[in-house]
């Protein structure tokens, strides 16, 4: 798991914001997973990441420091 975790923390913007806006609950669930957070990991991926809102927050901090630093 930590293979995955460095995978996404090296992609570029371009490909982490891509991911982020069509793939964000299941693959930024199971980064959050992989990272520890297995409660918050399976959460997100059950309530499609906030009841969708959790994409948009993910994309904003993509945008703002290329992490997704909510909740991880």
């Amino acid at each position: 798991m930590k293979d995955y975790v460095k995978a996404i923390d090296k992609l570029k913007i371009v490909p982490k914001f891509l991911m982020a806006l069509f793939l964000d609950p299941l693959m930024f669930g199971i980064y959050r997973i992989a990272k520890g957070r297995i409660v918050i990991g399976i959460f997100w991926i059950v309530t499609l990441g906030f009841f969708g809102l959790g994409w948009l927050i993910d994309l904003i901090s993509i945008i703002a420091s290329n992490k997704v630093i909510v909740l991880t």
